[in-house]
């Protein structure tokens, strides 16, 4: 570890490889990062998930053997645990929290599951940030610690989705209204709903055009820090990418939320740069490129602020549901044979039935 200047602040990074017992590697990630000194006891606390994806499973959302793990390490430790989670426009978010196996956590660990759509919230107001000045939160995340656990994904609007754009899923499911500003509207939120701890999800990560038509990639990590800035700077490494190249992970670093300066990160366990498991980058489908020349466009109230919304809307569907036919399935077979990570998964890991399945399965 390099000796700290007088006054220099730091960052401690825990990444841990998985080579069996998810659980076990869970647990060196969360001593490793010192959980215990930002996580009070007798807390509540909310589990910040990603489900952000009803349809294609491995690797889009977070894994139910993390969730569980991580519900299993630091329940002794805290008092009661939410899984908490909202609404896309895109995507019913309770149909998520049962396909992925999420409501089986819940059932067994006793955690509550809250989906934030449906909660009361409070505005903060923030006339400091740029581009949201008010930001409408969940109550819940005001009377919780709140714990971040992400996915390792590339994303096509922001390069990688990681403990900071997980919190894009604490506002409402219009928060797509943003989609052109993204990287200001989410160093700002950060600035309000600031997690004390962040654990991703490496295990199963996604490739290519993330957030949804990806492809699943194996990464057999686990990632936490109590800087969600340090945490995704690292994880952009592990994923062969230039943190500069990021820019709402700039914007976060320079408004003080967090260290993106590699030489002021301490790393316990695997090195990034040694241990680069390469993902192949984002690029816009068809639903997103649509979208942003919509938005740029003359007529963009025409097909946002109006009823045409809706039909574009059953339209991006459509496509998803469409591209989960053709290529999906060939993914999920490869990862539904995986002697660690298959078993978590449903056969019925499209969505594409009509009865979700039972918190029991």
């Amino acid at each position: 570890m390099l000796e700290p200047l007088k006054g220099e602040k730091r960052a401690l990074v825990a990444v841990e490889p998985v080579t069996g017992d998810v659980r076990a590697s869970v647990r060196r990630a969360l001593e490793g990062a010192e959980w215990r000194r930002v996580v009070p006891r007798g807390a509540d606390v909310a589990l910040k998930v990603n489900l952000g994806w009803d349809l294609f499973i491995p690797g889009s959302i977070t894994s139910p053997l993390v969730a569980e793990a991580l519900i299993l390490e630091i329940r002794e430790h805290v008092d009661s645990i939410y899984m908490v989670e909202a609404d896309q426009v895109l995507e019913d978010v309770e149909s998520a929290f049962y396909r992925s196996g999420m409501a089986a956590v819940c059932q067994r660990t006793g955690v509550k599951w809250v989906n934030m759509e449906r909660t009361p919230s409070v505005t903060v107001a923030r006339p400091d940030n740029v581009i949201l000045r008010d930001v409408r939160i969940p109550q819940i995340l005001r009377d919780t610690v709140l714990i971040t656990v992400p996915v390792m994904k590339t994303h096509a609007k922001t390069v990688i989705t990681g403990a900071l754009k997980n919190q894009w899923g604490c506002l409402s499911k219009m928060r797509h209204e943003y989609h052109l500003v993204l990287d200001d509207a989410l160093s700002d939120l950060n600035q309000v709903v600031r997690p004390v701890l962040s654990v991703m999800d490496g295990t199963v990560g996604l490739e290519g055009n993330g957030p949804k038509s990806g492809r699943p990639r194996l990464a057999d990590r686990i990632l936490c820090s109590s800087d969600p800035v340090a945490l995704d700077t690292v994880q952009a490494i592990c994923m062969g990418i230039d943190p500069a190249r990021i820019p709402h992970l700039v914007r976060c670093a320079e408004r003080g939320i967090g260290i993106t300066d590699r030489t002021r990160i301490d790393v316990r366990g695997l090195v990034p740069e040694e241990s680069v498991v390469p993902f192949l980058p984002a690029r816009h489908n068809a639903v997103s490129m649509v979208e942003n020349m919509l938005r740029k466009s003359s007529l963009k109230r025409l097909f946002f602020d109006t009823p045409i919304f809706r039909a574009c809307l059953l339209g991006a569907k459509a496509y998803y549901r469409l591209w989960v036919a053709i290529y999906a399935k060939q993914h999920w077979r490869r990862i539904r044979a995986h002697e660690v990570y298959g078993p978590q998964w449903r056969d019925d890991w499209t969505g594409l039935s009509s009865t979700p399945p039972s918190p029991n399965d």
